[in-house]
């Protein structure tokens, strides 16, 4: 009888960490999916509306990325004095509270200014939430994999749940409309709180771990070709996340084919990690970011190369399936080559690069977009920028002296 009664705990208890997990994951699915990513779909109407240039269409995602970059220090000098669910919690209420204020103005300035608030709330939410989920299973390296899996997959949830609503809403309301798309994108981060919150008590403490200092000695030279790929990820991966609509539109895409890219955008990031995991748990050295950053790069010129409707569907699913892994695999080379002690500096060294990344790649994009008069080349540069990334990752060796 006890033995039943024991089983049966056991299966509640594993349910109940299910259920925290797929909780988690409304941080990314928010703070990814909805703030960062979802401007895309909004640009081209926010553009015409407004009566912005691209350069200035391209600083509104480099204001949010300023903001990550500010974020995620905040968080890894903060997170072993505050703690992962202070953080997390904080961090959703911003990223919430920004997305709806985005709807209230047409100033460029206000408007860059909420972007940067979102991105400072998103930092946190990403770091702290993968702490969290982390602590998941811990025991079960199996299990705990799939977890965290599922948490990063909650980016994707995002990108699909704007997929299914906002290019079908935008053609409904004309370019006029925006403001209210930011506001539904609003209303869907604070519905996400109460859920999410909730998770983040409920998880169980993660183990104290070495601490986020920057201080660590770190063997950065030995690291140049990783931390390089990883900075033209920065710049390669968010000019398309950015631009990618416009360019479409352009081409002449209706809501139908436009919600169906991005749909598969979001799908293919919720796979990726089951698609990716031997070549992740495999591969020494820089080669899981070489391949993750060649997929990724692939994705991206495949309809600047072939065009047609097919081409774009499976360019979103190729670059899907690879995005997200790059982040991945460069933490899996930082754990794999570096001592416990280092992990904390590694990580945030490695965070301010592909920071800055992110900060170069939309205004830079937006420039070049207004000098030539096409997104066409600014695609094809972030492109060719991410596949420079993964030959100069083939260059990275494994770390002695781990």
């Amino acid at each position: 009888m006890n033995d039943l009664s024991d089983k049966n705990q056991l299966q509640t208890e594993t349910a109940r960490f299910w259920w925290i997990a797929i909780g988690l994951s409304l941080g990314p699915a928010v703070t990814n999916g909805l703030a960062r990513f979802a401007y895309g779909l909004l640009l081209p109407a926010m553009r015409d509306d407004l009566g912005w240039n691209y350069t200035q269409a391209g600083w509104i995602n480099t204001a949010n990325a300023i903001g990550y970059l500010v974020g995620a220090l905040l968080a890894l000098t903060l997170i072993s004095r505050l703690g992962p669910v202070r953080l997390f919690n904080w961090g959703m209420v911003l990223t919430a509270t920004a997305l709806v204020f985005s709807s209230i103005s047409r100033d460029f300035w206000v408007l860059s200014f909420w972007r940067l608030l979102a991105g400072i709330g998103g930092a946190p939410v990403f770091i702290a939430g993968g702490v969290l989920a982390s602590a998941i299973f811990a025991e079960d390296r199996t299990r705990n994999a799939l977890v965290i899996a599922l948490y990063y997959g909650g980016g994707g949830l995002g990108m699909l749940a704007t997929a299914l609503v906002l290019p079908w809403f935008m053609a409904w309301s004309g370019n006029s409309g925006w403001p209210i798309a930011w506001l539904m994108l609003g209303l869907a981060g604070l519905a996400a709180l109460l859920p999410s919150w909730r998770a983040a008590s409920l998880t169980p403490r993660p183990p104290a771990g070495p601490t986020l200092s920057l201080k660590s000695g770190l063997s950065v030279g030995a690291m140049v070709p990783a931390l390089v790929t990883y900075f033209l990820f920065g710049v390669g991966y968010v000019i398309y996340i950015t631009f990618l609509i416009a360019w479409m539109r352009g081409q002449g895409a209706g809501p139908g084919l436009i919600a169906t890219t991005w749909g598969v955008m979001g799908v293919a990031v919720m796979f990726s990690p089951f698609v990716w995991r031997h070549v992740l748990s495999r591969a020494e050295g820089g080669l899981a970011l070489s391949l993750t950053s060649l997929a990724t790069g692939s994705g991206v010129l495949l309809p600047l190369l072939l065009p047609g409707s097919i081409s774009m569907i499976l360019s979103a699913a190729l670059f899907g399936l690879a995005f997200f892994m790059v982040p991945t695999s460069a933490t899996t080379f930082v754990r794999k080559n570096l001592p416990a002690t280092s992990w904390g500096a590694s990580i945030a060294l490695f965070t301010v690069v592909f920071s800055i990344g992110q900060i170069v790649g939309p205004v830079g994009a937006g420039a070049l977009t207004d000098l030539s008069g096409s997104t066409e080349p600014g695609l094809i540069a972030a492109g060719l920028i991410l596949i420079l990334g993964a030959l100069l990752a083939v260059m990275q060796r494994p770390l002695a002296g781990r």
